[in-house]
């Protein structure tokens, strides 16, 4: 067995007590090790691949403090049928995946409930508000201040008609703490420089960001969790026990505590704790260009709102992300999606050409929307967190927080028992 000891020359003053091991290396992982060796904790991380390609790194880099409201939700249930691939829209229910999705699908129309939707978004909207201040804690403890953007971001629609529409939606919707106010007429002309199809009206937030480039984030976050001594091992757990991991390579991990920050993964291997987690891979999909491309690099996020599709300027290029399809973690990417994004490209006239890299991740997706934070059950050390479906990246710092008082027995800024597994029995 492997003890997971401090480093001598880094972590002499951390008790044996206060070593921990992170079971998984996405962007709720890293942020959590780098949260408990804040707070005095010798920590290991366990990464599956030597380059990670997990959702964390793959998503719109998009800072989504207005998106308070749970997607399991009555309106949710009221546009499905509008929001199916074959109708033009971004969910994708593919035929051959339908004993994946339609249990889950089952548990999201119990969700979206009148009564479990308000509970719901109360937690919700409870822990967005905290996100912001602390990206702002955890890039500067980072020493990297200038990843965190807070330039808002724009929602285009297209036609008067679906600019009417959505401009509604957003007035009644919570926002949390991010707000909004219509384009002016120069603002909008500015962006019918940039984009061939008609715009008929947007509107800018503010109180929202982005990340400046997601592969330099993860770079900045191993270098920093390296530096301050700890330990990265590539390797896949196989099961996890109250202080123990063991990896499908037969090596075995201690340390006094463990938190499973596994993604899709997690319910499996908290399964035999007695906990229940309904989740799914809610998989999206990307193309991005190189970092040479004529789009301006301070141009906030643009969500394309009539195509469910966003697109970032990051430091390593243009991405234009988009689709919500479930299905399992591990079937084989549909090239559907793909040619869908490049035909909203060539519409828009974005500079998103043949020779753009496709991307395919999962995003872990509870029925409700909430994330899965807490202690697994009659043990002394097993807790978790995952399950954050669109907001991992959001959610990220404030839930490494939120695991490190949890495991020091602080008081938390926010009630965390709505985020309990126990609430799926």
């Amino acid at each position: 067995m492997t003890r997971l000891m401090p480093k001598p020359e880094n972590h002499a003053a951390a008790p044996q007590d206060r070593t921990a091991l992170i079971v998984g290396g996405g962007v709720i992982g890293t942020t959590t090790a780098l949260a408990l060796q804040r707070a005095g904790w010798a920590v290991t991380l366990v990464e599956a691949e030597e380059t990670p390609r997990a959702a964390s790194w793959g998503n719109a880099g998009h800072i989504a403090t207005e998106q308070a409201e749970p997607i399991a939700s009555p309106a949710m249930v009221r546009g499905f049928a509008r929001r199916l691939f074959f109708r033009g829209g971004a969910l994708a229910l593919p035929p051959r995946e339908i004993a994946t999705w339609l249990p889950f699908a089952l548990r999201l129309l119990g969700a979206a409930r009148a009564d479990r939707y308000r509970r719901a978004h109360g937690a919700l909207a409870a822990l967005l508000a905290q996100a912001m201040p602390a990206w702002r804690r955890h890039v500067a403890a980072l020493g990297a201040p200038e990843l965190l953007r807070e330039d808002g971001h724009v929602v285009l629609w297209e036609t008067p008609e679906s600019a009417a529409r959505g401009l509604a939606g957003w007035q009644a919707a919570d926002t949390g703490t991010a707000r909004f106010r219509a384009l002016t007429e120069a603002e909008l002309q500015d962006w019918r420089t940039r984009v061939h199809a008609p715009l008929a009206g947007g509107i800018r937030f503010e109180g929202s960001g982005q990340i400046a480039d997601p592969t330099q984030l993860a770079e900045a976050a191993l270098a920093r969790f390296l530096a301050d001594g700890g330990t990265r091992i590539v390797g896949r757990v196989a099961a996890v026990g109250d202080g123990e991991a063991r990896l499908e390579d037969g090596r075995r991990l201690s340390a006094a505590q463990i938190v499973v920050t596994a993604g899709v993964a997690s319910a499996v291997l908290l399964r035999p704790f007695g906990l229940k987690a309904p989740i799914i891979a809610e998989r999206g999909y990307h193309l991005q260009t190189g970092p040479a491309v004529d789009w301006p690099a301070d141009l906030p996020p643009v969500v394309f709102e009539d195509r469910s599709m966003i697109v970032t300027r990051f430091a390593g290029g243009l991405r234009a992300a988009s689709i919500v399809e479930f299905a399992r973690a591990q079937a084989k990417p549909d090239p559907a999606k793909w040619n869908r994004l490049r035909r909203h490209i060539a519409a828009l006239g974005l500079p998103i050409g043949e020779d753009a890299k496709p991307w395919m991740g999962a995003r872990p997706t509870l029925p409700d929307y909430l994330p899965a934070i807490g202690r697994a059950p009659g043990t002394t050390g097993v807790s978790y967190a995952f399950g954050h479906n669109h907001l991992g990246l959001t959610l990220a710092p404030i839930t490494g927080e939120l695991v490190a008082a949890m495991l020091d027995g602080k008081a938390s800024p926010v009630p965390l028992e709505p985020f309990g597994l126990a609430r799926f029995g």
